[in-house]
Protein backbone atom coordinates (compact mmCIF):
# COMPACT_ATOMS: atom_id res chain seq x y z
CA UNK A 1 0.00 0.00 0.00
CA UNK A 2 1.59 3.51 -1.07
CA UNK A 3 3.10 5.05 2.50
CA UNK A 4 2.35 8.41 1.27
CA UNK A 5 -1.39 8.57 1.10
CA UNK A 6 -1.28 6.07 4.12
CA UNK A 7 0.85 9.19 6.01
CA UNK A 8 -1.67 11.72 4.44
CA UNK A 9 -4.73 9.50 5.81
CA UNK A 10 -3.16 9.53 9.37
CA UNK A 11 -2.61 13.50 9.18
CA UNK A 12 -5.70 14.33 7.95
CA UNK A 13 -7.14 12.14 10.83
CA UNK A 14 -4.92 13.28 13.63
CA UNK A 15 -6.39 17.12 12.29
CA UNK A 16 -10.03 16.75 12.41
CA UNK A 17 -10.50 14.03 14.94
CA UNK A 18 -12.77 11.85 12.80
CA UNK A 19 -12.52 8.93 10.15
CA UNK A 20 -15.84 10.03 8.67
CA UNK A 21 -14.64 13.41 8.02
CA UNK A 22 -11.37 12.24 6.75
CA UNK A 23 -12.87 10.15 4.11
CA UNK A 24 -15.48 12.85 3.25
CA UNK A 25 -12.45 15.01 2.86
CA UNK A 26 -10.13 12.70 0.88
CA UNK A 27 -13.13 11.12 -1.45
CA UNK A 28 -12.37 7.70 -0.50
CA UNK A 29 -14.33 4.96 1.66
CA UNK A 30 -14.22 4.85 5.77
CA UNK A 31 -13.13 1.85 5.29
CA UNK A 32 -9.85 2.80 2.70
CA UNK A 33 -9.12 4.84 5.31
CA UNK A 34 -8.92 2.12 8.11
CA UNK A 35 -7.09 0.13 5.71
CA UNK A 36 -4.31 3.07 5.37
CA UNK A 37 -4.31 3.42 9.08
CA UNK A 38 -3.47 0.13 9.84
CA UNK A 39 -0.47 0.37 6.56
CA UNK A 40 0.75 3.38 9.00
CA UNK A 41 0.39 1.69 12.26
CA UNK A 42 2.32 -1.21 10.68
CA UNK A 43 4.69 0.98 8.93
CA UNK A 44 5.52 3.08 12.56
CA UNK A 45 5.22 -0.61 14.37
CA UNK A 46 3.17 1.36 16.64
CA UNK A 47 -0.54 2.16 17.82
CA UNK A 48 -1.08 5.80 16.66
CA UNK A 49 -4.49 6.22 17.70
CA UNK A 50 -7.01 5.57 20.21
CA UNK A 51 -10.35 4.54 18.37
CA UNK A 52 -13.91 4.54 19.91
CA UNK A 53 -17.28 4.82 18.27
CA UNK A 54 -17.33 8.56 19.10
CA UNK A 55 -13.21 10.31 19.02
CA UNK A 56 -10.34 9.79 17.34
CA UNK A 57 -7.01 10.85 19.50
CA UNK A 58 -3.36 10.65 19.07
CA UNK A 59 -1.76 8.13 21.63
CA UNK A 60 2.04 9.10 22.95
CA UNK A 61 3.50 7.45 19.75
CA UNK A 62 0.80 9.07 17.44
CA UNK A 63 1.74 12.64 18.96
CA UNK A 64 5.75 11.80 18.79
CA UNK A 65 4.90 10.50 14.62
CA UNK A 66 2.95 13.61 13.91
CA UNK A 67 5.63 16.25 13.07
CA UNK A 68 7.64 13.50 11.51
CA UNK A 69 4.68 13.24 9.15
CA UNK A 70 3.85 16.30 8.24
CA UNK A 71 7.38 16.97 7.44
CA UNK A 72 7.36 14.08 5.12
CA UNK A 73 4.28 15.56 3.44
CA UNK A 74 5.67 18.95 2.81
CA UNK A 75 8.87 17.25 1.44
CA UNK A 76 6.83 14.78 -1.24
CA UNK A 77 4.89 18.28 -2.04
CA UNK A 78 7.52 20.56 -2.58
CA UNK A 79 9.59 17.78 -4.71
CA UNK A 80 6.40 17.03 -7.02
CA UNK A 81 5.63 20.91 -7.39
CA UNK A 82 8.99 22.68 -7.74
CA UNK A 83 9.45 22.48 -11.61
CA UNK A 84 5.73 23.65 -11.68
CA UNK A 85 6.38 26.65 -9.03
CA UNK A 86 8.34 28.01 -11.25
CA UNK A 87 6.19 28.84 -14.04
CA UNK A 88 3.44 29.75 -11.67
CA UNK A 89 1.97 32.92 -10.75
CA UNK A 90 0.71 32.90 -6.98
CA UNK A 91 -3.11 33.45 -6.44
CA UNK A 92 -5.25 32.94 -4.22
CA UNK A 93 -7.18 33.95 -0.43
CA UNK A 94 -4.54 33.46 2.19
CA UNK A 95 -6.00 34.07 5.83
CA UNK A 96 -3.66 34.81 8.40
CA UNK A 97 -3.55 35.64 11.79
CA UNK A 98 -1.54 37.77 14.40
CA UNK A 99 -1.59 39.87 17.24
CA UNK A 100 -3.08 43.13 17.25
CA UNK A 101 -0.11 45.04 18.02
CA UNK A 102 1.80 43.08 16.02
CA UNK A 103 -0.12 43.25 13.13
CA UNK A 104 0.09 47.25 13.61
CA UNK A 105 3.03 47.96 13.89
CA UNK A 106 4.92 45.35 11.60
CA UNK A 107 3.07 42.74 9.78
CA UNK A 108 0.53 44.75 8.25
CA UNK A 109 2.93 46.68 6.27
CA UNK A 110 4.80 43.42 5.30
CA UNK A 111 1.97 42.07 3.80
CA UNK A 112 0.84 45.01 2.24
CA UNK A 113 4.85 44.83 0.26
CA UNK A 114 3.95 40.53 -0.45
CA UNK A 115 1.15 41.58 -2.37
CA UNK A 116 3.07 44.25 -4.34
CA UNK A 117 4.80 41.34 -5.36
CA UNK A 118 2.69 39.28 -5.90
CA UNK A 119 -1.21 41.48 -6.64
CA UNK A 120 -2.91 38.35 -7.44
CA UNK A 121 -2.71 36.85 -3.88
CA UNK A 122 -5.71 38.13 -1.29
CA UNK A 123 -5.17 38.39 2.48
CA UNK A 124 -7.50 38.17 5.03
CA UNK A 125 -5.63 39.17 8.27
CA UNK A 126 -7.21 38.64 11.23
CA UNK A 127 -6.08 39.77 14.80
CA UNK A 128 -6.43 38.71 18.63
CA UNK A 129 -3.77 37.59 21.15
CA UNK A 130 -5.55 33.84 22.03
CA UNK A 131 -4.57 31.07 20.16
CA UNK A 132 -6.01 29.96 16.90
CA UNK A 133 -6.95 26.13 15.77
CA UNK A 134 -5.91 26.27 12.13
CA UNK A 135 -8.26 23.57 11.15
CA UNK A 136 -11.76 24.75 12.58
CA UNK A 137 -11.05 28.92 11.79
CA UNK A 138 -9.04 27.70 8.56
CA UNK A 139 -6.22 29.82 9.17
CA UNK A 140 -3.17 29.48 6.45
CA UNK A 141 -0.77 30.82 8.88
CA UNK A 142 -0.42 31.99 12.40
CA UNK A 143 2.56 34.69 13.03
CA UNK A 144 2.52 34.31 17.14
CA UNK A 145 4.80 35.44 19.58
CA UNK A 146 5.29 32.33 22.20
CA UNK A 147 8.02 30.13 23.65
CA UNK A 148 5.48 27.28 24.13
CA UNK A 149 4.64 25.83 20.60
CA UNK A 150 2.76 23.47 20.00
CA UNK A 151 4.75 20.06 18.80
CA UNK A 152 1.57 19.08 16.38
CA UNK A 153 1.85 22.10 14.23
CA UNK A 154 4.42 23.80 11.68
CA UNK A 155 6.71 26.52 12.94
CA UNK A 156 9.50 28.46 11.81
CA UNK A 157 11.55 31.34 13.60
CA UNK A 158 10.42 34.90 11.94
CA UNK A 159 12.91 36.75 14.19
CA UNK A 160 12.72 37.31 18.34
CA UNK A 161 10.69 39.29 20.38
CA UNK A 162 12.45 41.57 23.21
CA UNK A 163 10.44 44.09 25.26
CA UNK A 164 11.17 46.91 27.90
CA UNK A 165 10.02 48.01 30.83
CA UNK A 166 8.50 51.87 30.12
CA UNK A 167 6.38 54.90 31.47
CA UNK A 168 5.23 57.73 30.58
CA UNK A 169 7.22 61.22 31.37
CA UNK A 170 3.81 62.10 33.57
CA UNK A 171 3.82 58.86 35.84
CA UNK A 172 7.20 59.34 36.56
CA UNK A 173 7.00 63.11 37.30
CA UNK A 174 4.24 62.04 40.00
CA UNK A 175 5.76 58.98 41.24
CA UNK A 176 9.67 59.19 40.50
CA UNK A 177 11.44 56.73 38.58
CA UNK A 178 12.61 53.36 39.28
CA UNK A 179 16.40 53.00 39.37
CA UNK A 180 16.65 48.95 41.04
CA UNK A 181 14.25 46.06 40.02
CA UNK A 182 13.33 45.95 43.81
CA UNK A 183 12.07 50.10 43.58
CA UNK A 184 8.84 48.47 41.20
CA UNK A 185 7.60 47.01 44.29
CA UNK A 186 6.51 50.62 44.86
CA UNK A 187 5.03 51.62 41.61
CA UNK A 188 1.93 50.92 40.23
CA UNK A 189 2.15 48.67 37.06
CA UNK A 190 -0.17 47.52 34.57
CA UNK A 191 -0.59 43.83 33.48
CA UNK A 192 -1.17 42.06 30.45
CA UNK A 193 -3.51 39.72 31.37
CA UNK A 194 -2.16 36.41 30.15
CA UNK A 195 1.06 36.77 32.14
CA UNK A 196 2.69 35.17 34.57
CA UNK A 197 0.84 36.46 37.70
CA UNK A 198 1.99 39.13 40.34
CA UNK A 199 5.68 39.31 39.11
CA UNK A 200 8.15 40.55 36.74
CA UNK A 201 10.92 38.11 35.46
CA UNK A 202 14.39 40.18 34.71
CA UNK A 203 17.58 39.27 33.36
CA UNK A 204 20.63 41.02 34.95
CA UNK A 205 23.88 39.62 33.50
CA UNK A 206 22.90 36.50 33.31
CA UNK A 207 21.04 36.02 36.51
CA UNK A 208 17.15 36.10 36.86
CA UNK A 209 15.14 37.22 39.24
CA UNK A 210 11.56 37.86 40.25
CA UNK A 211 10.18 41.32 41.49
CA UNK A 212 6.54 40.80 42.92
CA UNK A 213 4.67 43.95 42.07
CA UNK A 214 1.33 45.58 42.33
CA UNK A 215 -1.40 45.99 38.80
CA UNK A 216 -3.06 48.34 38.88
CA UNK A 217 -4.52 47.67 36.06
CA UNK A 218 -5.06 44.49 33.54
CA UNK A 219 -5.88 44.25 29.80
CA UNK A 220 -5.50 40.87 27.10
CA UNK A 221 -4.67 43.06 24.54
CA UNK A 222 -1.28 44.84 24.40
CA UNK A 223 -2.80 48.05 22.35
CA UNK A 224 -4.66 48.90 25.28
CA UNK A 225 -1.66 48.24 27.49
CA UNK A 226 0.23 50.53 25.23
CA UNK A 227 -2.20 53.07 25.88
CA UNK A 228 -2.39 53.01 29.37
CA UNK A 229 1.35 53.14 29.85
CA UNK A 230 1.04 56.28 27.46
CA UNK A 231 -1.54 57.98 29.54
CA UNK A 232 0.04 57.86 32.54
CA UNK A 233 -1.58 54.93 34.86
CA UNK A 234 1.35 52.84 35.58
CA UNK A 235 4.68 51.30 34.15
CA UNK A 236 4.25 48.51 31.54
CA UNK A 237 6.27 46.17 29.57
CA UNK A 238 5.95 46.43 25.92
CA UNK A 239 7.78 44.65 23.36
CA UNK A 240 10.26 46.55 21.54
CA UNK A 241 8.80 46.78 18.19
CA UNK A 242 6.01 48.20 19.16
CA UNK A 243 7.97 51.22 20.29
CA UNK A 244 9.50 52.77 17.04
CA UNK A 245 7.51 56.45 17.76
CA UNK A 246 6.92 56.42 20.84
CA UNK A 247 10.50 56.25 22.43
CA UNK A 248 12.22 58.45 19.76
CA UNK A 249 9.32 60.81 20.57
CA UNK A 250 9.62 61.01 24.24
CA UNK A 251 6.17 60.31 24.87
CA UNK A 252 7.92 56.54 26.59
CA UNK A 253 10.77 56.43 28.95
CA UNK A 254 12.55 52.95 29.01
CA UNK A 255 13.40 52.28 32.12
CA UNK A 256 15.87 49.93 33.89
CA UNK A 257 17.76 48.90 30.81
CA UNK A 258 20.34 46.54 32.58
CA UNK A 259 17.28 44.53 33.33
CA UNK A 260 16.10 42.36 30.70
CA UNK A 261 12.30 40.94 30.14
CA UNK A 262 12.32 37.15 29.12
CA UNK A 263 12.46 36.68 25.29
CA UNK A 264 10.23 35.23 23.18
CA UNK A 265 10.26 34.15 19.78
CA UNK A 266 8.43 34.87 16.74
CA UNK A 267 7.03 32.02 14.62
CA UNK A 268 5.27 31.72 11.51
CA UNK A 269 2.60 28.66 12.28
CA UNK A 270 1.08 26.81 9.70
CA UNK A 271 -0.59 22.87 8.90
CA UNK A 272 1.31 20.79 6.26
CA UNK A 273 -1.53 19.92 3.99
CA UNK A 274 -2.15 18.26 1.02
CA UNK A 275 -1.70 20.94 -2.32
CA UNK A 276 -0.12 23.64 0.02
CA UNK A 277 -0.65 26.79 -1.67
CA UNK A 278 2.44 28.46 -3.34
CA UNK A 279 1.29 32.07 -1.65
CA UNK A 280 1.96 30.33 1.27
CA UNK A 281 5.58 28.90 1.16
CA UNK A 282 6.13 32.45 -0.49
CA UNK A 283 4.73 34.63 2.12
CA UNK A 284 6.39 32.42 4.96
CA UNK A 285 10.05 33.10 3.13
CA UNK A 286 9.08 36.52 2.75
CA UNK A 287 8.39 37.20 6.09
CA UNK A 288 11.39 34.95 7.20
CA UNK A 289 13.35 37.20 5.14
CA UNK A 290 11.94 40.66 6.18
CA UNK A 291 12.32 39.70 9.86
CA UNK A 292 15.57 38.10 9.53
CA UNK A 293 18.63 39.33 11.53
CA UNK A 294 19.95 39.70 15.35
CA UNK A 295 18.66 42.01 17.11
CA UNK A 296 15.17 41.83 14.65
CA UNK A 297 15.21 45.41 12.36
CA UNK A 298 13.03 47.04 14.90
CA UNK A 299 15.40 47.06 17.56
CA UNK A 300 18.51 47.71 15.21
CA UNK A 301 16.13 50.91 14.66
CA UNK A 302 15.93 51.91 18.00
CA UNK A 303 19.15 51.30 18.43
CA UNK A 304 20.28 54.11 15.63
CA UNK A 305 18.33 56.23 16.55
CA UNK A 306 19.15 55.89 20.28
CA UNK A 307 22.81 56.62 19.10
CA UNK A 308 22.18 59.93 17.28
Amino acid sequence: MDRLSAVRVFVEVADRGSLTQTAEHLEMSAAMVSRYLAAVEDWFDARLLHRTTRKVSLTDAGLAALPACRQLLEIAEEAQNIAAHRSREPAGVLRVTTASSFADAQLTAALIDFQQQYPQVEIVLSVGDKPTDLVVERVDLAVRITNMLDPTMITRPLARCRSMLCASPDYLQRHGTPHTADDLRQHRCIAHAFGIGKQYRLTRAGETITVPVNWSFHTNETAVLRRAVLSGAGIGMLPTYYLADDLPAGRLIPLLPDYEPEVLGIHAIYLSRQHQPLALRLLVDFLATRFAGEPAPWDLALKRQAQR
